[in-house]
């Protein structure tokens, strides 16, 4: 292999490592919108999700086929149960591409955060870390025995 071709190889190599990095740290990382707030999205009501009939509700856009929406999903169920102001709401995204472009859904699992009044406090893609998802739901409802 020649000089140039080595370096090629490497540069490719470090360029697929960083890339791959990137990916794996965003990878249902919990986004909190900063600065203004974030209004309830008529599309939410369209889904009919009612936000203020708790103090957390979480949307979550599956498919059939995806194996981390099964796992997020028993996630939440069993938040639920020390976390009654939480409430669920599933969503097929095979059954509302209307709403899948509107919210730009590029991926399931796919959660939106809302809170009583609708707006919206976070957004993560790709199978939530526990530790993030825990944080935040007891962050806006906390653990009731």
């Amino acid at each position: 292999m020649s000089g140039i071709g080595a370096v090629a190889v490497v540069v490719a190599v470090v360029m697929t490592a960083l890339v791959a990095w990137w990916l794996r740290s965003r990878d249902g990382a919990v986004r909190v919108p900063q600065g203004e707030e974030v209004p309830v999205d008529p599309v939410f009501e369209r889904l009919g999700v009612e936000p203020a009939r708790a103090e957390l509700t979480v949307v979550q856009f599956s498919t059939a086929f995806c194996g981390p929406c099964r796992a997020t999903k028993a996630r939440l169920q069993q938040l639920q149960t020390t976390r009654p102001g939480l409430a669920v709401v599933q969503v097929d995204a095979e059954s509302h591409l209307d709403e899948v472009r509107a919210l730009d859904v590029r991926r399931t699992p796919t959660l939106f955060y809302l809170d009583p009044e609708g707006r919206l406090v976070g957004r993560s893609s790709g199978a939530p870390r526990a530790e993030e998802l825990t944080a935040l739901v007891d962050a806006h409802v906390g653990v009731r025995p």
